[in-house]
């Protein structure tokens, strides 16, 4: 009699110790769509704002309110619904937010005065702060573990791309057909999404073993590896939850012992990233008509800003696939440092700052993304969408206050050295946070294996009862 001594694998284990499938690698590129499609709400929101203000007359406090509103609505979004993913699933929470904000940003089109249009906008960017820890958690949930980072990474490449053809998109269609034509547009576009995400990206593993419903599971795992055996997976008898639930989801969870310094080190750096970007992107081209630069020459600054933000991130995700993710962040930000610095030394130089923007450019938004890709890891599957939302929430708030410390740096007369030579400090503190998370994640690999749950006595998961015709 022969034994089988073939080892027994949780559904998570299983997912990191396969192959990338064909169906993984379209739960990614749909990922990124998803992405691209939040990017893309969020610039043309900013090209509307200036063209509503002159069509109806609206006064800047109104306006000014509405972009606070929408801003502190996609915190709370984020904020709210990372546990709820956490707990009743990711999936479900992706999709409510993806069809809230889609909805709501079509609806704006349909408005007539600003107080509705800042409703709307509100409903839809409580949506949109569910999308992004939304995806993140599926994808990483999703791709085996020797390629989470890359792939996460590359997911998040789609904001930049967002924001790229939502300026192309606002040059091509303002002038034809008008800013409302443009708002349906954005929001209607990632509603075609949801026919394809609701079919192709299954729940979690993590949510449905925790459900205790292992005929899911087997459902799940058969769709996107229908080319492996699934005869030596581990579970709980049916109906069983293979860990614990809480009794409500707690965002407490991140900052218990062994959690909390990383935690707060992550929030550091997506404050301080989302923020400084900000501040070069919104001031940039008034700092550099003071400077004596025209407003075409600014301009150029800023796209290329943009470009080197798609190029920077792009090569990151492929990096993350063979280098340390820790020594990626910390170079990004080292070389983020040295162009501010540069840029400040070189203001008054066209040339010279064209190359340090590219650069910037390169870095800033690549250190954004693989920050995207260290969260992803740096939690258990339990609470991945509440760690993600948090994170994002936190970086979200670095515009507002940075954005007001850009205000007032403009106010009192700082010239574009000045302000540049002011950011490179907060970003030099990235360095420090980047290094103290690598030391405090020594070996990598190990840790990113290592925040999987526990695993429970091995156990043969029930095959699925066929279903009754």
């Amino acid at each position: 009699m022969t034994t089988d001594t073939s080892p027994r694998l949780s559904p998570q284990e299983f997912i990191d110790r396969g192959p990338m499938s064909r169906r993984q690698w379209l739960i990614v590129t749909l990922g990124l769509l998803m992405m691209i499609a939040e990017g893309l709400d969020a610039t043309v929101a900013a090209f509307v704002y200036p063209l509503i203000k002159k069509d109806w007359g609206t006064g800047i406090d109104a306006v000014t309110a509405t972009v606070t509103l929408g801003i502190v609505a996609m915190v709370a979004g984020g904020v709210a619904t990372g546990p709820l993913a956490d707990r009743h699933g990711r999936k479900g929470i992706t999709v409510t937010g993806i069809a809230v904000f889609g909805l709501g940003t079509a609806a704006m089109a349909l408005t007539h005065s600003i107080t509705t249009l800042a409703a709307l906008r509100t409903v839809a960017c409580l949506g949109l702060g569910a999308v992004l820890p939304g995806v993140m958690a599926l994808v990483a949930d999703w791709t085996p573990a020797r390629r989470r980072s890359q792939m996460v990474a590359l997911s998040f490449t789609g904001v930049t791309a967002g924001t790229t053809l939502g300026g192309v998109l606002s040059a091509l269609l303002i002038p034809a057909f008008g800013w409302r034509t443009l708002l349906a547009v954005a929001g209607l576009a990632p509603l075609l999404l949801l026919p394809a995400v609701l079919r192709l990206v299954p729940e979690s593993v993590s949510v449905l073993a925790a459900r205790g419903r292992p005929e899911a599971v087997h459902r799940a795992l058969a769709a996107v590896a229908p080319h492996q055996d699934l005869t030596h997976l581990t579970h709980p008898a049916p109906g069983r939850p293979a860990t614990p639930l809480p009794a409500r989801p707690s965002p407490r969870t991140l900052l218990a012992k062994g959690l909390a310094a990383t935690t707060l080190l992550l929030w550091l750096c997506f404050f301080v990233g989302l923020g400084v970007v900000f501040v070069i992107l919104s001031y940039l081209p008034l700092l550099g008509e003071r400077t004596g630069l025209s407003s075409a020459q600014a301009g150029a600054a800023v796209a290329l800003f943009g470009w080197g933000g798609l190029a920077g991130q792009l090569s990151v995700s492929f990096a993350l696939k063979r280098l340390d993710r820790f020594r990626v962040l910390t170079t990004l930000w080292t070389m983020s440092t040295l162009a501010l610095l540069a840029a400040a030394l070189w203001a008054v130089q066209f040339t010279a700052l064209l190359a340090a923007a590219f650069v910037l450019g390169c870095c800033l938004p690549a250190a954004n993304a693989t920050l995207q890709a260290i969260t992803a890891l740096a939690y258990p599957s339990s609470a991945r969408a509440t760690g993600m939302s948090w994170a994002s929430s936190m970086g979200k708030l670095g515009p507002v206050l940075c954005g007001l410390l850009g205000g007032l740096m403009v106010r009192a007369g700082w010239t574009l050295s000045t302000v540049l030579l002011t950011l490179a400090a907060p970003v030099a503190l990235c360095v420090l946070a980047a290094l103290t998370l690598q030391s405090r994640h020594r070996t990598p690999r190990a840790a990113e294996l290592h925040t999987a749950e526990p695993h429970p006595a091995p156990r043969p998961l029930p095959l699925p009862v066929p279903e009754q015709q």
